[in-house]
């Protein structure tokens, strides 16, 4: 499980899974998330805006991302 530790109050899904390598750019966030690839703390999540706080964890083709708050 990668750790991604935010730089401010929140980080938005599509911006997360650039950050961490998943996607390649914002198009293919978009489509992995609008396909219903994307879950986030176990559900399926169809906003690539939505906003991550610490605590959360991602999930994107078997790979997992845990969101940390702000230090």
């Amino acid at each position: 499980m990668e750790i991604l530790r935010l730089n401010s109050e929140f980080i938005r899904l599509g911006q997360a899974l650039k950050a961490a390598g998943l996607v390649g750019n914002g198009v293919d966030a978009k489509f992995a998330v609008q396909d219903g690839l994307v879950t986030v703390d176990g559900e399926t999540e169809l906003r690539r805006g939505r906003k991550l706080y610490g605590g959360e964890i991602v999930e994107f083709q078997g790979e997992q991302i845990r969101i940390e708050e702000k230090i």
